[in-house]
């Protein structure tokens, strides 16, 4: 039985093309510099996104905790949402290693932090208070897309306040697709991105912190403070050169898909949220885990929770998404 895991668009697999580039890649130490392939990705990502420079990490936690750490100082403040994953899904890494203190605002029904509430959460200049130095914005927030406008109202708001302003971008091509715009127009308003190769771009591992020249030297040295330094990355590197260059546009498939999902489950009873890209998030109540029970007797992989969410990846066919409304319907008639 062939598996349909709508847990993440984190499970995929190299393409038959991205292992063909793996295999290929020119190799050295990346520690000294010298891994040609790594050096390749980072230029370019830095040249697509408007950046002067990029760093090459293995994750998309580590990506946000060097940006945090680049960005401020021990008993230094960063505003950042509820539900975001700098502050609720990644092992409080900012206030643990980087002694930064969390100032978390809740998430709105569209994705976005409310910016008054934003102004008024910056602290003033008195040594009473932690120092804000930044604010801290995700795009795609769980599934929503920030729209310019607000992006650009967020980035005025940062300069007027003297504060830094971070994207945890790790869906940030979601975004760009879903708007119709190059990623550049989005990152151009950040001082910092961080950009997740293995997401739904689907290179195995890494990914990418692009920001000034100085901030990059920065992170580069806390990169090895925290373990980061790889060796010979550049096979690693080479996926995500490959994703780049030609797993960008099909996203648009994954968002048709997950659209398409939602629209045969309202048809089987169930209550969904408004899809804009790749996420899917069902009203289960207490059936979650039976639900996902049943489905993996019938080879569907899911997660458990009473707001159920389901991520479309280039790995799920339209023909495996019908499958998935055919037993979330057996389910329900129970």
């Amino acid at each position: 039985m062939t598996v349909i895991d709508l847990r993440s668009d984190t499970v995929t697999q190299p393409s038959t093309g991205m292992r063909e580039a793996m295999a290929a890649a020119r190799l050295g130490d990346d520690v000294y510099g010298e891994d040609p392939t790594v050096n390749k990705l980072e230029a370019e990502m830095a040249q697509r996104l408007g950046f002067a420079g990029a760093l090459f990490v293995p994750s998309g936690t580590m990506s946000n905790l060097l940006a945090l750490m680049a960005h401020c100082g021990r008993g230094d403040e960063y505003i950042v949402g509820q539900q975001a994953h700098t502050y609720k899904y990644e092992g409080g890494g900012a206030a643990v290693l980087g002694s930064i203190q969390p100032q978390p605002l809740e998430v709105q029904a569209d994705g976005s932090l409310d910016l008054a509430q934003v102004a008024a959460a910056i602290k003033p200049d008195d040594f009473h208070f932690a120092r804000t130095r930044l604010l801290a914005l995700e795009n795609t927030m769980q599934g929503k897309v920030l729209p310019l406008a607000y992006v650009a109202a967020a980035s005025r708001l940062t300069r007027e306040n003297g504060l830094a302003l971070h994207l945890d971008g790790a869906r940030l091509y979601n975004a760009a697709v879903k708007l119709g715009v190059d990623a550049g127009d989005i990152t151009r308003h950040f001082d910092s991105v961080s950009v997740c190769l293995s997401k739904g771009l689907g290179a195995p591992v890494g990914s990418v912190l692009c920001g000034t020249a100085d901030l990059i030297a920065k992170a580069r040295r806390l990169r090895k403070m925290v373990g980061g330094g790889m060796r010979q990355a550049g096979q690693l590197a080479a996926a995500g050169l490959y994703a780049l260059d030609h797993q960008i546009q099909r996203l648009a498939d994954d968002h048709a898909n997950a659209a398409y999902l939602a629209e045969g489950l309202r048809a089987c009873g169930y209550e969904v949220e408004a899809v804009q890209t790749n996420m899917v998030y069902a009203q289960l109540g207490d059936r979650a885990e039976a639900l996902k029970a049943f489905a993996a007797e019938r080879g569907i992989t899911l997660s458990a929770a009473p707001r159920l969410r389901m991520v479309t990846h280039m790995d799920v066919s339209r023909s495996q998404i019908e499958q998935v409304v055919t037993v979330f319907g057996e389910f329900n008639r129970q």
